[in-house]
Protein backbone atom coordinates (compact mmCIF):
# COMPACT_ATOMS: atom_id res chain seq x y z
CA UNK A 1 0.00 0.00 0.00
CA UNK A 2 1.42 3.27 -0.71
CA UNK A 3 2.10 5.87 2.08
CA UNK A 4 0.42 9.49 1.69
CA UNK A 5 3.56 11.46 2.10
CA UNK A 6 2.56 13.02 5.69
CA UNK A 7 2.27 16.54 5.75
CA UNK A 8 2.87 17.94 9.54
CA UNK A 9 0.26 20.40 10.67
CA UNK A 10 1.28 24.34 10.11
CA UNK A 11 -1.05 27.36 12.34
CA UNK A 12 -2.84 27.39 9.27
CA UNK A 13 -4.29 24.13 9.19
CA UNK A 14 -4.91 23.90 11.89
CA UNK A 15 -7.21 27.43 11.97
CA UNK A 16 -8.69 25.52 8.40
CA UNK A 17 -9.60 22.21 10.53
CA UNK A 18 -10.91 24.09 13.81
CA UNK A 19 -12.87 25.94 11.75
CA UNK A 20 -14.30 22.63 9.43
CA UNK A 21 -13.08 24.03 6.12
CA UNK A 22 -12.47 21.61 3.40
CA UNK A 23 -8.85 22.35 1.78
CA UNK A 24 -7.15 20.04 -0.12
CA UNK A 25 -3.22 19.86 0.42
CA UNK A 26 -0.70 21.17 -2.40
CA UNK A 27 3.52 20.54 -1.50
CA UNK A 28 5.54 21.66 -4.00
CA UNK A 29 9.52 21.77 -4.63
CA UNK A 30 9.92 25.77 -3.13
CA UNK A 31 12.39 27.80 -5.06
CA UNK A 32 13.73 30.80 -3.18
CA UNK A 33 12.24 34.05 -5.24
CA UNK A 34 10.49 32.10 -7.72
CA UNK A 35 6.73 33.02 -6.30
CA UNK A 36 3.37 31.87 -7.50
CA UNK A 37 4.74 31.31 -11.24
CA UNK A 38 6.85 28.31 -9.62
CA UNK A 39 3.78 26.92 -7.46
CA UNK A 40 1.72 26.80 -10.37
CA UNK A 41 3.90 25.37 -12.56
CA UNK A 42 4.55 22.83 -9.72
CA UNK A 43 1.06 22.39 -9.68
CA UNK A 44 -0.11 22.17 -12.76
CA UNK A 45 -2.79 25.12 -12.30
CA UNK A 46 -3.26 28.37 -13.78
CA UNK A 47 -1.19 31.27 -11.69
CA UNK A 48 -4.11 33.10 -11.70
CA UNK A 49 -5.68 30.69 -8.70
CA UNK A 50 -2.41 30.65 -7.10
CA UNK A 51 -3.23 33.60 -4.59
CA UNK A 52 -0.24 35.53 -2.92
CA UNK A 53 -0.76 36.19 0.94
CA UNK A 54 0.51 39.81 0.94
CA UNK A 55 1.43 41.60 4.69
CA UNK A 56 1.31 45.09 4.16
CA UNK A 57 1.14 48.48 6.37
CA UNK A 58 -0.36 51.88 6.01
CA UNK A 59 1.04 55.14 6.61
CA UNK A 60 0.80 54.30 10.42
CA UNK A 61 2.71 51.27 9.97
CA UNK A 62 -0.35 49.54 10.70
CA UNK A 63 -0.15 46.04 9.02
CA UNK A 64 -2.50 44.77 6.90
CA UNK A 65 -3.18 41.32 4.45
CA UNK A 66 -4.04 41.49 1.21
CA UNK A 67 -4.96 38.18 -1.15
CA UNK A 68 -3.78 38.69 -4.51
CA UNK A 69 -3.86 36.80 -8.05
CA UNK A 70 -0.81 35.15 -8.38
CA UNK A 71 -0.27 36.54 -11.91
CA UNK A 72 -1.35 40.48 -10.95
CA UNK A 73 0.19 43.40 -8.75
CA UNK A 74 -1.18 45.59 -6.17
CA UNK A 75 -1.92 48.75 -6.80
CA UNK A 76 -0.83 50.52 -3.32
CA UNK A 77 -2.56 53.63 -4.85
CA UNK A 78 -6.05 52.55 -5.38
CA UNK A 79 -5.97 50.50 -2.39
CA UNK A 80 -4.86 52.87 -0.25
CA UNK A 81 -8.01 54.90 -1.70
CA UNK A 82 -10.54 52.09 -1.08
CA UNK A 83 -9.44 51.60 2.39
CA UNK A 84 -9.29 55.36 3.34
CA UNK A 85 -5.22 55.20 3.98
CA UNK A 86 -2.64 57.33 2.96
CA UNK A 87 -0.42 55.10 1.75
CA UNK A 88 -0.01 51.53 1.81
CA UNK A 89 3.58 49.54 1.27
CA UNK A 90 4.89 45.76 1.77
CA UNK A 91 6.26 45.03 5.18
CA UNK A 92 10.05 44.20 4.72
CA UNK A 93 10.23 40.60 5.05
CA UNK A 94 11.75 40.53 8.65
CA UNK A 95 8.62 42.84 9.79
CA UNK A 96 6.04 40.78 7.89
CA UNK A 97 7.44 37.47 9.82
CA UNK A 98 7.04 39.57 12.97
CA UNK A 99 2.96 40.31 12.55
CA UNK A 100 2.59 37.10 10.38
CA UNK A 101 4.18 34.64 12.32
CA UNK A 102 5.16 33.19 9.16
CA UNK A 103 8.60 33.20 6.91
CA UNK A 104 8.27 35.43 3.64
CA UNK A 105 7.31 32.92 0.84
CA UNK A 106 4.99 30.40 3.32
CA UNK A 107 2.70 33.30 4.50
CA UNK A 108 -0.73 32.39 4.98
CA UNK A 109 -3.55 34.30 5.60
CA UNK A 110 -4.90 31.78 8.65
CA UNK A 111 -3.44 31.54 11.73
CA UNK A 112 -1.56 34.72 11.90
CA UNK A 113 0.26 35.41 15.03
CA UNK A 114 -1.56 39.12 14.76
CA UNK A 115 -5.06 39.63 13.84
CA UNK A 116 -5.24 41.89 10.47
CA UNK A 117 -7.42 43.64 8.11
CA UNK A 118 -7.89 41.37 5.11
CA UNK A 119 -8.18 42.63 1.75
CA UNK A 120 -8.71 40.58 -0.91
CA UNK A 121 -8.87 41.06 -4.97
CA UNK A 122 -12.74 41.06 -5.70
CA UNK A 123 -11.88 38.63 -8.71
CA UNK A 124 -10.62 36.06 -6.56
CA UNK A 125 -14.41 35.70 -4.85
CA UNK A 126 -15.77 34.62 -7.91
CA UNK A 127 -13.37 31.76 -8.63
CA UNK A 128 -14.23 28.13 -7.90
CA UNK A 129 -11.32 26.79 -6.67
CA UNK A 130 -7.71 28.58 -5.51
CA UNK A 131 -4.35 27.55 -4.17
CA UNK A 132 -3.18 29.77 -1.18
CA UNK A 133 -0.27 29.28 1.22
CA UNK A 134 -0.69 27.17 3.94
CA UNK A 135 1.66 27.85 6.07
CA UNK A 136 5.36 26.78 4.65
CA UNK A 137 7.16 27.26 1.81
CA UNK A 138 6.32 25.16 -0.63
CA UNK A 139 2.58 24.11 0.64
CA UNK A 140 -0.25 25.27 -0.81
CA UNK A 141 -3.77 24.47 0.48
CA UNK A 142 -6.53 24.38 -2.14
CA UNK A 143 -9.98 25.73 -0.89
CA UNK A 144 -13.26 26.98 -2.43
CA UNK A 145 -12.63 31.80 -2.04
CA UNK A 146 -16.20 31.53 -0.91
CA UNK A 147 -14.96 30.21 2.70
CA UNK A 148 -12.75 33.37 2.82
CA UNK A 149 -15.32 35.51 4.18
CA UNK A 150 -16.55 32.92 6.70
CA UNK A 151 -13.07 32.70 8.51
CA UNK A 152 -11.46 35.69 7.87
CA UNK A 153 -12.35 39.61 8.42
CA UNK A 154 -12.22 39.97 4.56
CA UNK A 155 -13.14 43.03 2.56
CA UNK A 156 -13.36 42.78 -1.10
CA UNK A 157 -11.13 46.19 -3.21
CA UNK A 158 -9.90 46.28 -6.63
CA UNK A 159 -6.63 46.93 -6.47
CA UNK A 160 -5.03 44.59 -9.33
CA UNK A 161 -2.34 45.23 -12.50
CA UNK A 162 -1.44 43.24 -14.66
CA UNK A 163 2.14 41.71 -13.67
Amino acid sequence: MAKKEHISETPATQFLRKQGIAFSEHPYEYEEHGGTAVSARELGVDEHHVIKTLIMQDEAAKPLVVLMHGDRKVSTKNLARQIGCKSVEPCKPEVANRHSGYLVGGTSPFGTRKAMPVYVEESILALDKIYINGGRRGYLVGIDPKVLAKVLPVKAVSCALED
